[in-house]
């Protein structure tokens, strides 16, 4: 399962353009790859995993902004289409298995 975090935040003053960074910068921490500028994927090992992300996510929300979290199954992650450039890329490729270190 893949968890997808997208998110709007304020950037127009000093204090909202860190407190962005610093969600940037937790979700790396959180082993999330960057997507887009705005969003981030992980892969997590079912529905509790993905609900104690949420969580984490929640304990660390910045103060405004617009954060929206989705689920997608393996297959469904497997299948979306991506094109960078004008051209088709090839399909995303999931993880054999969860590694934990």
């Amino acid at each position: 399962m893949w968890i997808l975090v997208m998110f709007d935040l304020p950037t127009d003053t000093k204090p909202q353009r860190k407190a962005a960074t610093n969600f940037r910068n937790f979700l790396l921490d959180e082993g999330f790859e960057r997507s887009q500028f705005s969003v981030y994927a992980r892969f997590v090992n079912g529905k509790e995993a993905f609900q104690t992300r949420v969580n984490r996510i929640a304990r660390n929300l910045p103060d405004k902004g617009d954060i929206q979290i989705l689920n997608f199954t393996d297959r469904q992650y497997r299948d979306i289409v991506h094109f960078s450039d004008q051209g088709r890329q090839t399909a995303r490729k999931n993880p054999d298995q969860l590694a934990l270190f």
